[in-house]
């Protein structure tokens, strides 16, 4: 795999303490800075920020795709195969409800792929998923 720059993303929440039991303890990711209003996030290898913003809500649509309605923004992983379903089980462990569920598109495809949606405790909408061959990311 080849090294790729890391990429930052601050998001808004409206409890810093439900984002750390979800960032930290459900998705299991390091914490590194933080202050009363910001958390740093280790998403593997990329900085995600969690910032207070009270009142905030993130969705601003749905689109169709797939037969699914995406929630747009959304950010997120591409993880390899054996990662996105263990991630898959210790979400359904801690109770998450899933926008869309884990399932495979495109079986027997050059991008044949496994994706899944959910949302953290403050609405900001996330996609995990997994390529059979991470070559074919960008597959017309």
């Amino acid at each position: 795999m080849s090294v790729r720059p890391a990429f930052h993303l601050a998001v808004p929440v409206d409890d810093l303490g439900r984002a750390r039991a979800f960032y930290g303890g459900v998705l299991g990711l390091a914490e590194g800075r933080s202050a009363p209003s910001w958390v740093d996030w280790n998403f593997h290898g990329h900085q995600v920020v969690t910032h207070l913003v009270p009142g905030a809500r993130a969705e601003a649509g749905r689109n169709p795709v797939d037969g699914h309605e995406v929630p747009v923004p959304h950010f997120g992983l591409v993880l390899d195969v054996a990662g996105f379903h263990e991630l898959a089980g210790r979400l359904r462990a801690a109770g998450t409800e899933f926008v869309i569920e884990p399932y495979q598109r495109f079986a027997g495809e050059p991008a044949e792929q496994w994706t899944m949606f959910l949302h953290d405790p403050a609405g900001n909408a996330l996609e995990f998923k997994a390529f059979r061959d991470e070559s074919q990311l960008f597959a017309i």
